[in-house]
């Protein structure tokens, strides 16, 4: 079976994505397959495992590596794509706005973030992708542009003295401020400009360490960062970190070329990349492959980076 052939036979989250992403299939192709997101498969099944209190897995964030809480079922609709302005999707991201609170932060409202970078950074994106800008992401904005630390990153740990960046904490950010720019911005011109220029000192961050290395010595910063594994959660690698710079779009940096030459050499003879190791944590039900073998995620993703990559 041809590869794009093996990703089209698949839940419904991913074949939209490969009719866009690899095929060029007409819009209105694309459009009617991600109408189906929200219905069937993955997408459908986590709406469903929402209660009525607007809560997955009965807490806002999740305890102890669980990952069934709220931030990251809304994580995982966003990327499994289901379109924000569905009814149902509609209703389940009204009942989160209307009842989930950060219990440890005063039961703030959800999309008004607490105080860590990665946390915020993936609040500002989930709100900026399903319609919920506004005064909560105001006040995120503000502290994560307080927050950037002088090297161009971001860290969870500034809080406790850190004064370098964390490559985790920064790709949440990063992704969270390319989601608020893609939705039209804040408001106000001003602020998207500094937006603008924070995200590049961010992306400047990983470039200058070719996404996975140190820049003093040029070892690779932690192993981790080599293991593709979707969903990611708060989790950097070097692929989801190549996936957001093809987002971000534009001529590639020539400084992802190692990264690139990784992310070819994982490619399997049949033109598949495998799984990697998976977070540790509870989840709902998985949504990839097991461990070593051939993930239709890392294949759509790595996929899509090097057509990007190659054609421009």
């Amino acid at each position: 079976m041809h590869v794009t052939d093996w990703l089209l036979d698949a839940d419904v989250s991913i074949r939209w994505q490969v009719m866009r992403d690899l095929l060029d299939a007409p819009d209105e192709a694309v459009v009617a397959e991600r109408a189906r997101v929200a219905h069937e498969g993955w997408a459908a099944r986590l709406l469903a495992l929402q209660d009525d209190r607007g809560y997955w897995g009965d807490h806002e964030y999740g305890v102890d590596g669980d990952r069934r809480g709220t931030h990251w079922s809304l994580h995982l609709l966003r990327r499994l794509g289901a379109e924000p302005t569905d009814p149902a999707v509609r209703a389940a991201v009204a009942r989160t706005r209307d009842g989930v609170v950060w219990s440890d932060w005063d039961d703030r409202p959800y999309f008004h973030g607490e105080v860590e970078e990665c946390v915020n950074g993936g609040v500002l994106a989930n709100a900026a992708y399903f319609g919920e800008l506004g005064d909560g992401s105001a006040r995120i904005i503000g502290l994560l542009r307080e927050e950037q630390l002088d090297d161009g990153g971001w860290n969870c740990d500034r809080v406790e003295g850190s004064t370098r960046s964390s490559f985790d904490s920064t790709i949440c950010v990063l992704e969270g401020l390319l989601a608020l720019e893609r939705a039209g911005g804040s408001g106000d011109a001003s602020t998207d400009a500094a937006l603008a220029e924070a995200r590049r000192r961010g992306e400047e961050y990983l470039l200058e360490r070719s996404l996975f290395r140190r820049r003093s010595t040029g070892e690779v910063v932690r192993d981790r960062y080599l293991n593709f594994s979707f969903p990611p959660y708060w989790f950097y690698d070097v692929l989801r970190a190549l996936d957001y710079f093809r987002e971000a779009g534009g001529r590639p940096d020539r400084r992802l070329s190692e990264a690139i030459d990784l992310l070819r050499s994982r490619r399997g003879d049949d033109g598949r990349w495998i799984a990697g190791k998976p977070w540790h944590g509870q989840v709902f039900f998985a949504v990839d492959a097991p461990e070593g073998e051939p993930s239709r995620w890392n294949t759509l993703r790595a996929m899509r980076v090097l057509r990007w990559y190659e054609e421009s």
